[in-house]
């Protein structure tokens, strides 16, 4: 189930902010400049799917968010437990940083935490199935995918580099709970 959790961002302690209701989190990321959308499936996918059949089975929503973004590129990230790389993804995206480009994700399945430093506050975004997030250009941020990631989404690109980061060197991440601390 999807979550929206806000700290001030010197408290990572006690939530000003802790709402699953599907409204009330796309209200409040909004009031940020955050884009948040809950897409009815309209299928299935098959633990077998390739990147074209998630593809196909969702171009009406690709088409329309490309349209609205101007994104160029999209693709499919595939992450099961058994990745021989899972760690250090894991850690890479943990660590605060910025894109140049705003950085679009939807969840076709499974789940990851979005925590995003916007002012004095954290927002932490649990994505799971059906969630469409977009962090707009040069927002501080991390994303935490837990220590046996399983999830597929898809990842909307405005440049053909597609994901580039740009290191905040700030260690606020370390101070907020990770996935597997919710």
């Amino acid at each position: 189930m999807s979550q929206l959790k806000v700290f001030a961002d010197q408290n990572p302690n006690d939530a000003l902010i802790d709402t699953t209701d599907g409204e009330q989190i796309t209200t409040e990321l909004n009031k940020v400049g955050v884009l948040f959308e809950r897409w009815a499936a309209p299928g299935e996918i098959t633990d077998d799917a390739t990147q074209e059949d998630v593809l196909a089975l969702y171009k009406d929503d690709i088409d329309r968010v490309k349209a609205m973004g101007g994104y160029q590129t999209v693709d499919v990230l595939h992450m099961v437990p058994t990745h021989p790389d899972k760690d250090a993804m894991r850690q890479k995206f943990l660590n605060e940083h910025r894109h140049h480009e705003d950085e679009v994700r939807f969840f076709v399945k499974g789940q990851g935490l979005f925590c995003l430093h916007i002012d004095d506050k954290v927002y932490q975004v649990l994505c799971t199935r059906n969630d469409l997030i977009s962090v707009p250009a040069n927002t501080p941020h991390w994303f935490d995918m837990g220590p046996a990631p399983e999830f597929t989404a898809l990842r909307f690109f405005d440049n053909v580099e597609g994901w580039v980061p740009h290191w905040t060197e700030s260690d606020i991440a370390g101070k907020f709970d990770r996935l597997d601390q919710l």
